[in-house]
């Protein structure tokens, strides 16, 4: 999905100039996906733009870090004022920020240990990740015949660059079956997730999503998904989901900060249906929060 340039990019502590960001081919990360990501946006509100939950998200970046042996040179709450900085000084009402800690310049090799982490942070104006029409209608997916890795493989807790080759391959395989998105088998065959969203699957009016040990990132819209489904009276539940249940869903969406709430209506061609009640009662609700509409959910909103 292409995008619009800023004029800057948080790099090591400095704000550089879009086009000056950049790096030696010989990075260390380049070669070994010896990286560590977070997906973030931000939200125009009547109070102002706001970060949405930026505090879980350099956590869970600050996880992953530490899963990885990299040893961060910033602080959290020196990495969420620089994520809130580099909104603001690309004068930016609303956007996607992209985090990135990573090993950098100066060692070749399987050991890693003693690269250099290099750290950047660039945001951006970007629309709903699988498309309007799809937020809007649905999108159609398929059973991937890759398996999403596993924590025996790789830590699935960590946004890890190289792990995202596993989601690449699925998703370009959904692009050439002619379809919008794939959906991840486990190594047990339970349903896992999408490439690089979190799924929900709605039966009788209970919502019902993969558990951890079914290898899915810990997903922050996951998170405030069942939050809010439970709040507004919904039966949560995380248990192990076979193929055959998504056929007979009543309806199923997807959760993720690009994605943000995107229903899904077809899946190996068995048609779901367009959105349901449940989907689109906390499809609302989820942007009513990330505009500041619900005070309830106030803390969530980090104000620039």
């Amino acid at each position: 999905m292409p995008f619009t340039e800023s004029e800057k990019i948080w790099f090591n502590g400095e704000f550089v100039d879009w086009g000056k960001a950049q790096t030696h081919v010989l990075t260390h990360a380049l070669h070994y996906g010896s990286g560590v990501f977070e997906g973030i946006r931000c939200y125009e509100t009547k109070n102002g733009s706001a970060v949405f939950r930026n505090t879980d998200h350099v956590r869970r970046l600050f996880d992953s870090a530490k899963i990885y042996f990299m040893d961060v040179p910033y602080t959290e709450d020196e990495f969420r004022a620089a994520i809130k900085d580099t909104v603001k000084i690309n004068e930016l009402n609303s956007c996607y920020i992209r985090p990135i800690i990573y090993r950098g310049y100066g060692e070749m090799g399987l050991n890693p240990l003693d690269a250099v982490v290099d750290c950047a942070i660039a945001a951006w104006p970007w629309g709903t990740y699988l498309g309007e029409e799809g937020l809007k209608n649905g999108i159609t997916t398929i059973i991937s015949g890759y398996e999403r890795i596993n924590s025996n493989i790789m830590p699935c807790q960590a946004k890890a660059c190289g792990q995202y080759i596993n989601s690449i391959l699925a998703k370009v395989e959904a692009l050439k079956a002619g379809v919008d998105e794939a959906i991840l088998l486990d190594s047990r065959g339970k349903i896992s997730e999408g490439p690089g969203e979190n799924l929900f699957l709605v039966k009788d009016g209970r919502l019902i999503t993969p558990p951890f040990s079914a290898s899915i990132l810990p997903g922050i819209t996951r998170a405030s998904v069942i939050e809010v489904a439970q709040d507004l009276g919904f039966e949560v539940s995380e248990q192990d989901i076979d193929r055959g249940h998504l056929y007979t869903a009543d309806e199923l969406f997807f959760t993720g900060t690009a994605a943000e709430v995107t229903p899904i209506r077809e899946v190996d061609g068995r048609e779901i249906g367009k959105p349901g009640p449940t989907t689109k009662k906390i499809q609302n609700k989820f942007f009513e929060i990330v505009k500041g509409e619900e005070k309830k959910y106030g803390h969530w909103l980090d104000y620039i």
